[in-house]
């Protein structure tokens, strides 16, 4: 049986590259249950933290439990 949940991840960068971390520590968030938990953060991460160098993503995550 599988489950996955769902994290936010990215922060601002150096430049538009995209190579490196302006703090040099991605930021993360969750785990959510659901994609559409996570959606939210992304929405809200993603209008508080404005500018060309950031991002944000959002990943999932597979555990894979026990029978």
């Amino acid at each position: 049986m599988t489950k996955e949940r769902y994290w936010v991840v990215g922060g601002v960068y150096r430049d538009m590259a995209f190579s490196a971390l302006r703090d040099g520590v991605p930021q993360a968030m969750g785990p959510f249950e659901t994609r559409d938990e996570a959606t939210a953060v992304w929405r809200k991460v993603s209008q508080e933290t404005k500018g060309a160098t950031a991002r944000f993503s959002i990943a999932a995550e597979r555990l894979v439990l026990p029978a």
